[in-house]
């Protein structure tokens, strides 16, 4: 997959430098001549010096052969126009943007980023999940935040322990995607049946998370 990445701060570098080690294809645009040089040095990746809201720039990276863009600069201004231009004149369809400011993310979403990354509400939803059911995860939202990606860790008390994935009525517009178990990863099939400590992870519509919680984990 071929990822470009705006903006080589602390976020923007670490992302590149994991998604190398995942053998991904990584272009890296930002305007501080001397942190591109360091980065080039570091990373086998291709580093352009230059700002990552002009279009000629992203054509220089690119732009036309990228399956995602991800806008990870401080500024989400300029988050906000680079995924807006990957989208609109270059027709990407995978764009990801980094909410520096947590107001911004309705903005964000509005505009059609497809993926408004807010590391504030990231934060706090761990802060509170764990404090109250940490057998629960919203791992992301996306899609206008129409989508959500969850997981559930299975209680010994679950009312889905020792049933078969058929038996068991999924909220409307909720599917199982994979389940965890230990250093088995399984995809769901009728015939699988649940158990203690599984790690369920579902998709489901924004709102729909509750009623997952009830039905996997026997508590809302």
């Amino acid at each position: 997959m071929y990822i470009l990445i705006i903006g080589a701060g602390k976020v923007g570098y670490f992302l590149a430098k994991r998604l190398c080690q995942g053998k991904h294809t990584v272009s890296i645009i930002d305007r501080d001549r001397l942190v591109c040089d360091e980065i080039a040095k570091e990373l086998e990746a291709l580093v352009i010096n230059g700002d990552g809201c002009d279009p000629k720039i992203l054509e220089e990276a690119g732009i036309e052969r990228a399956d995602v863009l991800a806008a990870v600069t401080g500024d989400d201004e300029d988050n906000l126009i680079v995924c807006q231009l990957a989208k609109e004149k270059f027709n990407l369809q995978r764009t990801v943007g980094r909410v520096n400011n947590p107001d911004n993310e309705h903005t964000f979403n509005e505009l059609g980023i497809d993926v408004p990354v807010d590391s504030t509400k990231i934060i706090a939803k761990v802060i509170e999940e764990e404090v109250s059911f940490s057998d629960f995860v919203n791992l992301m939202s996306f899609k206008r935040g129409k989508l959500a990606i969850v997981r559930v860790d299975l209680p010994s008390d679950s009312p889905v322990i020792n049933k078969e994935i058929k038996d068991i009525t999924l909220p409307q517009d909720a599917v199982l995607v994979s389940i965890v178990r230990g250093e088995e990863v399984i995809l769901p099939k009728g015939n699988t049946i649940l158990k203690t400590g599984d790690d369920v992870i579902a998709l489901t519509l924004v709102g729909n998370e509750p009623q997952l919680l009830s039905l996997l984990a026997g508590k809302f």
